[in-house]
């Protein structure tokens, strides 16, 4: 064992048997990374042949998105201007509403006035006095009964309405008003 030669020899032998062990080791691991170098080299090309066009689609679609979004905004305003328009529309409804409302509780209350005006029969139709306060021969008399009546029925206040109340002056009260309170023509008891 004194031959360093021999050591040398069996030394290169052990690692070029090692190396050998390695490659054969190693060979099938760099064929995986061939074939994986080939696999990516095939995906650029699919990247670089697909990603331009998806990337101008992807573009396209936010240009898209942008407009559809100007004519939402653009949709939002004109519905607000129909909403406000429509809400003028219903508060003018509601204003001639009120005013039906009124027009109609006006002519319901000249006709009840005037239903109950033509359901009294306590009230005779007689023509009008003369401006004298004098009856002249062809119209007939009213008694003082009549004239109380007459009294009574156009003091009585037919409206509700403030608008018809005691300063307004009725040409019939004043008529009423003006009547005697005895009749004209009393009758006199015979003496004999």
């Amino acid at each position: 064992m004194t031959e360093p030669l021999f050591w040398l020899g069996l030394s290169i032998l052990l690692v070029a048997v090692s190396l050998t062990a390695v490659l054969m080791a190693a060979l099938p691991a760099f064929q995986e990374l061939t074939r994986a170098a080939r696999s990516a080299e095939k995906l650029f090309d699919t990247l670089n042949r697909e990603l331009p066009p998806t990337l101008e689609a992807i573009r396209l679609t936010s240009v898209e998105l942008t407009n559809l979004t100007d004519d939402v905004g653009q949709n939002v305003q004109a519905a607000g201007r129909v909403v406000g328009q429509l809400d003028q529309s219903i508060t003018g409804v509601k204003q001639q509403a009120k005013q039906a409302q009124v027009a109609t509780q006006s002519l319901a209350v000249g006709l009840k006035a005037a239903w109950q005006a033509f359901r009294r029969p306590d009230i005779p139709l007689q023509p009008q006095p003369q401006e004298t306060g004098e009856f002249s021969s062809s119209e007939p008399k009213l008694p003082a009964s009549t004239s109380k009546v007459l009294d009574s029925a156009f003091t009585e206040n037919i409206f509700d309405d403030e608008a018809f109340s005691s300063e307004a002056s009725d040409p019939r009260q004043q008529r009423a008003q003006r009547l005697p309170a005895e009749p004209l023509n009393p009758v006199k008891p015979n003496h004999s």
